[in-house]
């Protein structure tokens, strides 16, 4: 069993895998539905003068949307190429800036109207990121946080299970994927309102893409748990998904889920 150093210790080491090949991530890693910033917005009561901070911001995926609105966004994040990316990317936007940072060392006396983060506050320790994010926001502020869920085929698919055959010989002991659904988002709704946020909401959106083989490939080398393995396995195991998808129609369909939880500061 690992200590609790140890344990931070292989977290943080995962979440720094993010930074080596920011632009293989933004080509590779979806945007969010329109539909989502849209109900984002119109909860926060989002226009010019507003300010945000992202957490986890990456290479800016759902930064553009935010900044659209005439808000200014502060962007954390842990990897110096990721800020660099964003400061490349948004260099023509005058209310965006970013500090390459944590958000739990993250140090500020402003305060938000906007908390949000896309596919990353899982990454924060509950105990830390809820209080500070409700220090964080002005009264009223909103905090909004979202994932994407994506789940590979179906599970009757002989594609679906001719690449699970390859995870469980190059990655045993794996959990078999199951595709994110309405009750899961109990977890994130329930913290909301244990730490205080209130007019707490949850939405669902789906979406499917269709991917080659070469695509997605790409997109699962921006995933930390692939990029972390023994690099003898990792080439095994891209190798026979390769494989499978030429040999089960030359193309690989995601059913994505993103889940969106907004709550509001009393």
């Amino acid at each position: 069993m690992k200590s609790g150093i140890e344990g931070h210790q292989e977290a943080e080491e995962l979440r720094m895998k993010f930074d080596e090949d920011p632009e293989n991530y933004h080509r590779s890693r979806p945007d969010y539905p329109g539909a989502l910033f849209s109900d984002l917005i119109a909860y926060a009561g989002l226009k010019g003068e507003r300010s945000a901070l992202e957490v986890g911001i990456g290479t800016g995926q759902a930064t553009g949307p935010i900044l659209a609105t005439g808000c200014r966004v502060t962007g954390l994040d842990l990897g110096d190429r990721m800020i660099a990316y964003c400061q490349k990317r948004f260099s023509g936007m005058p209310g965006f800036q970013a500090e390459c940072v944590s958000f739990e060392d993250f140090d500020t006396q402003e305060t938000y109207d906007l908390l949000y983060s896309a596919t990353a506050f899982h990454w924060v320790p509950p105990e830390v990121g809820f209080p500070k994010a409700y220090r964080l926001l002005r009264p009223g502020g909103t905090i909004a946080l979202f994932w994407n869920h994506p789940f590979v085929g179906r599970a009757e698919d002989p594609l679906h299970r001719e690449i699970q055959r390859a995870y469980r010989r190059y990655r045993p002991g794996t959990a078999a994927p199951r595709e994110f659904a309405e009750p899961d988002c109990s977890r994130y709704r329930d913290l909301l309102e244990e730490y205080g946020f209130a007019e707490v909401q949850y939405r669902l959106y789906h979406r499917t893409r269709v991917m080659d083989g070469a695509s997605y490939l790409a997109l699962l080398n921006t995933y930390s748990d692939h990029r972390s393995m023994e690099a003898d396995a990792r080439t095994g195991l891209l190798r026979e998904i390769r494989e499978a998808i030429e040999a089960f129609g030359k193309s690989i369909t995601i059913y994505d889920t993103v889940d969106l939880y907004l709550g509001r500061r009393v």
